[in-house]
């Protein structure tokens, strides 16, 4: 166990703000049939692989910032793990 160190509750409680962000992206994804990147869209129906790609790598984004924002708002060590 380590000493509080401030930057990692800084860069946990961003990470923890991110989530509903990335949230949204993908409820507003799923419910509208597009996707938002960069300064374009990828649509449900014009290529159903592209979109099913891009919303799981939106999922996994949310996953691996929960684990972050986790880790490091609560000392759980996740990275001595690995």
């Amino acid at each position: 166990m380590q000493a509080f160190q401030p930057e990692e509750m800084f860069v946990g409680l961003v990470a923890l703000v991110l989530l509903p962000v990335i949230a949204l992206r993908i409820v507003r994804g799923v419910q509208q049939g597009r996707l938002p990147v960069y300064r374009t869209y990828i649509e449900r129906d014009d290529d159903r692989a592209k979109f099913g790609a891009m919303l799981a790598i939106h999922a996994a984004t949310f996953v691996l910032m929960a684990i972050v924002a986790a880790d490091l708002l609560f000392d759980l060590d996740l990275r001595d793990l690995l």
